[in-house]
């Protein structure tokens, strides 16, 4: 596995480099976010590790350059921030994964795995239940052969509810699946998101759904010829 790490400070890109190699990762290396940007772009990796705090372009910057021109290279940012509102910033920039400092090499190791995973292929590109049609590379949703224009987390939370078609999902799973972090449950954010998704995919009026409510626990996309 290829990995490209962008990190200034040389004792932890020392010991990151380190660590990737002896867990058979092929690694480059760079210490400021214009070369990362432009090694990027110039070279094909299977997961970037990229600090957010760098000299020339930021990580955040960075990534969301790469996020514009097309490069869907799975991401993985490396931070002291601890902020709720940081986390978000480069999670909804278009990050795959997060990592405060400090951290053990060997949990780092073990996301670019995963996060190489999904990038691969391991969940199917192009999504089906029914009519309702999701593909994750254009990252475009079609139902009844119209496109339906979502946000970043309805089209996350759509992607979740179809590739478990037929389960009930909670809403204590849908948000930290979604929204990656801990709400407090009483929230109706998944409720209203929900709702939006509905109204979309009906022209604004909120007919029959192929996102079922289940009283008291959740939701379910219900499958064709599934009984209510």
């Amino acid at each position: 596995m290829k990995i490209l790490v962008v990190e200034d400070q040389r004792r932890i890109a020392r010991f990151v480099c380190a660590g990737l190699r002896e867990g058979g990762c092929t690694v480059d290396h760079c210490d400021n976010g214009d070369e990362g940007f432009a090694r990027a772009r110039e070279t094909p990796f299977d997961v970037i590790v990229l600090d957010v705090m760098l000299p020339g372009r930021d990580g955040l910057s960075v990534l969301k350059g790469l996020r514009a021109a097309g490069d869907t290279t799975a991401v993985i940012l490396l931070t002291a921030r601890t902020e709720l509102h940081d986390r978000i910033e480069g999670l909804d920039s278009g990050a795959d994964d997060y990592l405060a400092k400090p951290f053990y090499v060997e949990e780092l190791l073990a996301r670019i795995h995963a996060v190489a995973r999904r990038a691969t292929g391991e969940r199917q590109s192009v999504l089906a239940v029914g009519e309702l049609r999701l593909d994750r590379v254009r990252r475009a949703v079609t139902w009844r052969e119209r496109p339906v224009d979502l946000t970043r987390r309805e089209f996350n939370l759509l992607e979740y509810l179809m590739r478990s078609a037929g389960r009930v999902l909670t809403r204590t799973q849908l948000l930290e699946h979604v929204w990656e972090y801990d709400f407090d449950p009483t929230t109706n954010l998944v409720d209203v998101c929900v709702q939006r998704i509905r109204k979309k995919l009906h022209g604004g009026q909120c007919l029959a759904s192929p996102i079922e409510s289940v009283r008291g626990v959740g939701y379910r996309m219900r499958k064709p010829g599934a009984d209510g």
